[in-house]
């Protein structure tokens, strides 16, 4: 947002005094889908607040650009894999959540991270399995067999234990679930850089569009990630590391009710950004698109890739490079 601006500027000059270069820097990111930015501006988010503090929120944009080759459907999986990619469509070749013939030339945050040192702790904890074995492409030859260390996904396949109905109520319970072991797991194991997605808000959306119901799944998606959240505090206050944490969604929904989404709308395309990073670059504040986020996350933990792969990414890191 505009207003930050200034803020944002000044405390540039004092980032490094702000992350100290002697401490492990690790990553939380966190997709909750389906979440438009006028029904999060509009809701009661104290965690989220929290983290964003004055300088951590803006508005962001998904589906690339709008009549040009990288236009991108505002589909789940389409923005997922922008995230992971820091590319638009055209390249990672995701258009729908059949995720039929994944682009891995392009490679996730996940391989760049175990390409430049085998020895980082990679997590996942997730509603959905194909974010880990058709995105990530985890085990694939095209992936270079990546590995993930740690997995906490697919209990929407086990309808015994969670059985399905109509209201979605197994997904808000497998949410809850996956938000309580990535906080354990966070603050027992501390893995290098992690993926948490949680689904319930898309599927309130889908059913109610604009809705009480619809806010209920925003509120309860901020408690699950207050909980990440105090387990990185809890991480910060006993050990040596500086955590930053990164929450986004996938798409915005439509203008008429809210229950769809998959267009190039203004309300479809217009997405949002929570990170507790306390200096972005003024970038952060101008229109970002989501493919920003990849470029970030290896600018703070000083990742090296394959200068074929670099040029390759279509964002542009809002947190300075780390020497």
């Amino acid at each position: 947002m505009n207003r930050f601006l200034v803020l944002a500027l000044i405390s540039t000059l004092f980032a490094s005094a702000c992350q100290s270069p002697s401490k492990e820097r690790k990553v939380v990111f966190i997709l909750l889908d389906g979440i438009p930015a006028d029904v999060l501006e509009s809701t009661n988010t104290p965690y989220l607040d929290e983290i964003a503090g004055q300088t951590g929120y803006t508005r962001v944009y998904v589906g690339g650009e709008k009549g040009g080759v990288s236009e991108s459907p505002t589909i789940s999986a389409v923005g997922y894999n922008s995230l992971l990619t820091g590319t638009w469509a055209n390249k990672h070749n995701v258009w729908g959540n059949s995720i039929k013939e994944p682009n891995y030339d392009y490679w996730s945050i996940f391989r760049v991270a175990k390409e430049h040192d085998s020895d980082l702790q990679t997590a996942i904890f997730s509603t959905w399995l194909d974010n880990r074995t058709k995105l990530i492409g985890e085990g694939l030859p095209e992936t270079g067999n990546l590995k993930m260390d740690y997995a906490f996904d697919g209990f929407e396949l086990d309808t015994v234990r969670f059985p399905h109905d109509e209201e979605r109520q197994f997904i808000r319970d497998i949410d809850e679930m996956v938000a309580n072991k990535a906080a354990a797991y966070i603050a027992s194991d501390a893995p290098d850089l992690s993926w948490v997605y949680l689904e319930y808000p898309d599927d309130m959306g889908h059913r109610y569009g604009d809705s009480p119901q619809m806010t209920q799944a925003v509120e309860l998606a901020d408690a699950q990630v207050g909980r990440i959240w105090k387990a990185i505090q809890q991480r910060e206050a006993q050990h040596d590391e500086d955590w930053l944490i990164i929450i986004t969604t996938d798409h915005g929904r439509t203008a008429s009710n809210g229950k769809g989404h998959g267009g190039q709308s203004d309300r479809e395309r217009t997405t949002w950004i929570v990170t507790n990073y306390p200096a972005p670059l003024p970038s952060f504040y101008q229109n970002p698109g989501i493919v920003d986020i990849m470029p970030s996350i290896v600018n703070y933990m000083g990742l090296k890739m394959p200068k074929e792969i670099e040029v390759g990414i279509d964002g542009k890191a809002f947190v300075g490079r780390r020497e």
